[in-house]
């Protein structure tokens, strides 16, 4: 029995370096061998991008879902037909790049609702150009709810690299809405999304480390009680629910010591500094009712459509959602 999956791959932001990215990333042998794989977006540009940027793959663009073969012949394009190719240009923030990347990922997204594919691989988004077509927008955790019918608050972003898997409590909101964001339902839910997703991912009782909100994890009420009330509750309900659950610890302490198979943070940067310091990091949406990854970079409008666009971060998210092994993989 073959053990190939399925993979849609949106393209992102036509305007940035997700269609580059996407093409150079199916070409990759370690991907070609493992995956069998569709790319969602418009035709036109998939078509143009891999000759500009000399992929040369051979592409079959469908106009339906329907019919997709995955046999292997060539990379399986679902034309999306979102983006006036007469108006296009890269490196340009607009409202038509906003809706249009929003329909490549619903797109994909409904071929993993409807069962043809395994997981879903999003390039990245442009958030400008989200909130210029006045769509409400904070990444892409919170569309893949919307979309997929499931609770905002029950999913999260899961930030993977060679070293860590931090998935973070609160994302895309001010300092100050975070605070308020952190309650012990959402901690709870946080570290039971984690939970499930490693599990997902191979590892059969992860031990999850989660860290506290205020310096040095509240230290006893000194710096703050958020610790006490809420997190450190949160905690031991995930305890009695079976799951191997730590904390909370100083942020800084418990991703220098390392030794878990995730974290959970509460905020953005606690997580996103540490996962964006190593190269080739992947951002999982958890706590759906699908497998659905991304980069953990941006659109990078200022080298589109220059050819000059690492692939790492995108073959290293296919990999992971895959079961495939990436070069130099040590995810701990």
């Amino acid at each position: 029995m073959s053990t190939r999956k399925r993979v849609a791959l949106a393209i992102g932001d036509p305007a940035g370096i997700g269609c580059e990215i996407a093409l150079k990333a199916l070409a990759k042998p370690q991907v070609q061998h493992g995956v069998d794989a569709v790319i969602v977006g418009d035709a036109w540009l998939v078509a143009a991008s891999n000759e500009r940027f000399g992929v040369d793959l051979p592409l079959r663009i469908v106009d339906s879902a329907a019919d997709l073969r995955f046999d292997g012949s060539a990379l399986e394009v679902l034309d999306v037909a979102a983006r006036d190719k007469s108006s296009f240009q890269y490196g340009v923030t607009s409202a038509d790049n906003g809706r249009a990347l929003l329909a490549y990922a619903r797109a994909a997204i409904r071929l993993a609702m409807d069962g043809r594919v395994d997981c879903v691989i999003a390039a990245p988004q442009n958030e400008t150009s989200v909130h210029q077509a006045g769509i409400r927008f904070s990444g892409y955790p919170g569309f893949v709810a919307q979309t997929t019918g499931a609770a905002e608050d029950d999913v999260f972003l899961m930030l993977t690299s060679e070293r860590y898997r931090i998935t973070h409590a609160t994302l895309h909101v001010s300092m100050r809405e975070a605070i308020d964001m952190i309650t012990h339902d959402r901690v709870l839910a946080a570290i039971r999304a984690t939970q499930r997703a490693v599990q997902a991912m191979g590892v059969a009782r992860p031990r999850i480390g989660v860290s506290g909100l205020n310096p040095h994890a509240g230290e006893h009420g000194l710096f703050g009680r958020e610790e006490i009330e809420i997190i450190g509750p949160a905690i031991e309900a995930a305890k009695a629910e079976g799951i191997d659950a730590t904390g909370p610890v100083g942020a800084d302490v418990l991703l220098a010591q390392a030794g878990c198979d995730a974290y959970v943070v509460m905020i953005h940067d606690q997580g996103h500094i540490p996962g964006k310091l190593q190269r080739g990091t992947a951002g999982f949406c958890i706590g759906a009712p699908i497998l659905f990854a991304s980069v953990a970079h941006g659109s990078a409008h200022d080298i589109a459509g220059q050819g000059r666009a690492d692939p790492v971060n995108i073959v290293n998210a296919l990999c992971w959602a895959t079961g495939l092994r990436p070069p130099s993989s040590d995810v701990r």
